[in-house]
């Protein structure tokens, strides 16, 4: 390499160099360049680079420090926001020119291809490929020997394979990294984010791994094939592995097809709900946020604290959790450092000012949405937020659906957790949990937890300070007492993570009831191990609820447990039985695929707010579980809080219960397996967690497939989707009951409602009629009067305010219901609004966007805002010679006054 090591005073020098041919463009050199300090200041230092990156940095603008790193996509979006925070927008747009006519010359002249010998197969792939084969021909022994189920067989299996095949990924990515110094072609095109994924190369150089099993269109969530196909693209594919190949990347091009369509669809309806949202003041002076948390996958950290509160405005003055000094004040504007600062302190959780908790009409407020993330900077009265919001969340809806294209049916498959270790070092406290003392089978004794809400959180020495909080399933194994000490990293459970499980919780002898065979169990007999064990089926007839009771020596019932349909029995009727030992298996649907096809249509359902096609039954009210009797093959299932007051619900005997009898359940638990429906959460919880509900939902099918959207686009919909009220009691408002009103509405009404009076006889009086809504002073004077010439006095009441609940409308809903005639009209069901708006005698008021597009006038957006109208723009010299000839007439008008 020539030139390599010199050293240089100045990039200009670097260039004479490079242009004279005495240096390479790789060259490792030393350079004098403008570098930042601890205090924020460019200093000049002599520094180790590479020519390459010399020349790059001569496209930056001033003022910034130099870039000495590898110009990845990440690295080149960060270092453009960065600029753009140092500098301005022409510097950077005249930056960005630069870097794109560099970029194409440089790519010209690299002309980077690859070739075969570019795509290299991990060295460890065989090993590690027999490795795993021997785990599954041991899977299988059990199986054979009746250790284990069918289900269990093929979860375990589907468990190994995924597991190696992400080691031959790992083990490739090391390997290309290394080869040739980083610079393997394929490798610096998949590094630098050009093109291709982690996945493709996988398939090219490693092994294509597990894949989708071809199903019917009706079937739900695809299961997989348990043979991965070990081969890849180089070595080639077999005749039987090309076929189920063939599968997969024709299921992606019909998808392909399919989806783009209802991805479009989404953006239309997401469009027409928010198109009004416009930032119409700087700051509605509200005293409501939300409190804001990292989001949490058990103990995994999926979105940090920093990235949640970034680029929003605080509610309360944030204090350091250990030192108590003021981090931040409230009112004050989050930026990126601060948002560090604050998750590198500890602080659990801040309450940020949220487009849900504005309170501006018509509109929202620029406090409230924090930072534009178009400009960098904060929102400005004007902002059409709600059609960035709506493009926001309807823009990837149609790259998700592209995705399934490239991998082309590939099965992912989260690994499953089943142990739970201690975050940090502290003491244990338990939060309702029960457990009772089993021998397992190498006549060890284990705790077993009973307790299906229990919580252990671990706490400092004076169990003061929370450190973290965990849920400990029912049915785990527990290996920490009470107040004991743990260290970080410490196993504090095991579960079985592939079978749920029912616990005796007594010891006794089990009793079977209504366990009949062909009725409500079948033998499952296992053609290659002989094995037979009892599943629980659905049976024709309901009243029939196989059930396990265990039955202590005197032959009381202790404890009765339901059994749901797909159970394995591990015992036999009359067996005895000791507290903590599992009696039920119940099999947990594993591999299944997450694939935005499933995700779109949930993307859907959350912003429609439909209920789920099997909803969970939910409890109201904190309290006991009760069972009562079974009615048309629904169970009867009382919750009594300890102030005596019960609900009860009916939940059907196909469904999996999450409880059993004597459970303490709080309100909002779910009761039965399904899905919690948005309106029962909104009906028990209320508002607040809905919207979280609603937020969360939407990020987790986008997260997953990897592409990060700023929950305040989220928000903006939520909000618009709980824009109305239901009136509850209309009082002396002109309200209706159970009609739906604009939020602001129905406070308008009742400020307005709220110092008058209701006139219940009006004596007398010829200017008063009963009924009418008058102000306090009105019926003074007209009192007054009455009393002067002796007549009966009217006789009034204080006016009542309307009441009302909240109602969570799904987008087309509420598109519907707007103000706006034109622009429901324009919508959907064109016939149907623009009739009832006749009979209404509707007048648009062309608040909105499309409806001033539609009418042709300018929307009242941007300058097009209505309190910009009268403003004047005129040059500076226009406005000085204005303002002379101005003095001059008045002048004139004086002198002819005085005369």
């Amino acid at each position: 390499v020539k030139g390599e090591g010199s050293k240089f005073y100045s990039a200009e020098e670097v260039r004479i160099a490079f242009n004279e041919g005495k240096l390479d463009l790789h060259a490792h050199i030393h350079c004098r360049v403008q570098v930042e300090n601890e205090k924020g200041e460019l200093v000049p230092k002599v520094i180790e680079t590479t020519t390459g990156r010399v020349l790059f940095n001569e496209a930056v603008p001033k003022g910034v420090p130099f870039i000495n790193e590898l110009l990845t996509k990440r690295n080149l979006k960060r270092i453009i926001s960065d600029i753009i925070a140092r500098t301005d927008f022409a510097q950077t747009a005249e930056f960005l020119d630069n870097v794109k006519e560099m970029g194409f010359m440089w790519a010209f002249r690299g002309g980077l291809s690859f070739n075969l010998g570019d795509l290299i197969t991990p060295s460890i792939k065989s090993k590690i490929l027999e490795q795993a084969q021997e785990e599954v021909d041991e899977v299988w022994e059990n199986y054979n020997m009746g250790l284990i189920t069918y289900n269990e067989r093929y979860n375990q299996i589907i468990d190994k394979w995924t597991y190696a095949d992400n080691r031959v990924t790992d083990a490739l990515m090391k390997e290309l990294a290394l080869h040739k110094n980083g610079f393997n072609s394929v490798y610096m095109m998949l590094d630098s984010g050009a093109r291709g994924s982690k996945q493709q190369i996988k398939q090219l150089c490693g092994l294509r791994g597990l894949m989708a099993k071809p199903r019917k269109s009706g079937d739900t969530g695809g299961a997989i094939i348990e043979n991965p196909i070990l081969s890849n693209f180089i070595d080639g594919l077999s005749v039987l592995e090309y076929f189920i190949s063939t599968h997969g990347a024709r299921k992606g091009l019909a998808d392909t097809a399919l989806k783009t369509a209802d991805a479009g669809y989404l953006t239309r309806r997401l469009v027409d709900v928010a198109q009004d949202v416009v930032i119409i003041e700087e700051d509605c002076d509200t005293l409501r946020g939300i409190p804001t948390s990292a989001l949490k996958d058990n103990e995994k950290v999926i979105d940090p604290l920093s990235n949640r509160i970034y680029g929003r405005y605080t509610l309360h003055d944030i204090f350091h959790p250990v030192t108590d000094e003021l981090i931040l004040a409230a009112g004050e504007y989050i930026d990126k450092t601060v948002a560090k600062h604050i998750e590198e302190a500890g602080v659990e959780e801040v309450t940020i000012r949220s487009v849900l908790t504005c309170e501006t009409k018509r509109g929202v407020c620029a406090k409230c949405y924090g930072k534009n993330l178009a400009t960098g900077r904060l929102a400005e009265s004007g902002d059409a937020v709600g059609i960035i919001a709506a493009q926001s969340i309807g823009e990837p809806g149609t790259q998700l659906t592209l995705r399934t294209f490239h991998v082309g049916g590939i099965a992912s498959v989260a690994k499953q957790e089943s142990d739970l270790t201690a975050k940090f070092d502290g003491k244990v406290e338990f939060d309702s949990i029960r457990t009772t003392s089993f021998t397992d089978n190498d006549g060890k004794e284990i705790q077993v937890v009973l307790s299906r809400i229990g919580e252990l959180r671990i706490t400092d020495d004076e169990g003061k300070k929370i450190y973290s909080s965990h849920h400990i399933p029912y049915g785990s194994t527990l290996y920490v007492k009470e107040g004991q000490k743990v260290k970080k990293g410490d196993v504090i459970c095991e579960w079985d993570p592939f079978n749920a499980v029912i616990v005796s919780e007594f010891s006794g002898i089990a009793q079977f009831h209504n366990v009949e065979e062909g009725v409500t169990y079948r033998m499952e007999r296992d053609d290659q191990t002989g094995y037979a064990e009892m599943v629980i089926i659905e049976s024709k007839n309901k009243k029939k609820v196989p059930s396990i009771s265990i039955i202590s020596p005197d032959g009381e019932e202790l404890r009765k447990y339901n059994l749901p349909v797909g159970a394995y029995i591990s015992i036999e009727d009359g067996q005895e039985v000791v507290a903590g030992q599992k009696i039920v298996k119940i099999p947990r649907k594993l591999g299944k695929i997450q694939d935005i096809t499933g995700g779109l249509p949930r993307v859907t359902e959350l912003f429609e707010a439909r209920n789920p096609s099997n909803p969970a039954v939910v409890s109201e009210i904190d309290g006991e579980v009760i069972f009562g009797k079974i009615k048309r093959g629904n169970q009867e299932v009382s919750v009594k809080a300890k102030d005596g007051q019960t609900r009860k619900y009916l939940i059907s005997l196909s469904k999996q219960m999450l409880v059993q009898e004597g459970d303490f359940v709080r309100a909002g638990t779910p009761l039965s397996d399904g899905t919690t429906s948005p309106k029962d959460i909104l009906a028990i919880k209320g508002p607040f967690a809905v919207q979280q509900y609603l937020v969360n939902g939407v990020q987790e099918v986008y997260r997953s497939q990897g592409i990060a959207i700023n929950d305040k686009h989220i928000e903006v919909i939520v909000r618009q989707m709980m824009r109305r009220v239901i009136i509850e009691d209309p009082g002396d408002t002109s309200f209706l009951e159970g009609e739906a009103v604009e939020k602001w509405n129905f406070i308008e009404q009742n400020d307005w409602i709220y110092d008058k009076k209701v006139i219940t006889d009006p004596g007398e009086s010829t200017k008063l009629k009963a009924g009418q809504l008058v102000t306090l002073r009105q019926v003074r004077e007209e009192n007054s009067l009455l009393k002067r010439n002796d007549k009966k006095l009217v006789q009034y009441r204080d006016a009542m305010p309307a009441t009302s609940s909240p109602l969570l409308q799904g987008i087309t809903r509420s598109s519907l219901g707007t103000e706006s005639w034109i622009s429901a009209a324009s919508f959907q069901e064109t016939t149907k609004v623009l009739s009832s708006a006749a009979i209404e005698a509707k007048a648009d008021q062309l608040y909105g966007l499309k409806e001033n597009v539609i009418v042709g006038k300018k929307i009242p957006a941007g300058t097009g805002l209505r309190k910009y109208e009268n403003l004047f723009v005129t040059s500076k010299e226009a406005h000085e010679a204005y303002k002379e000839r101005r003095a001059l007439m008045e002048e004139e008008e004086y002198e002819e006054f005085e005369d």
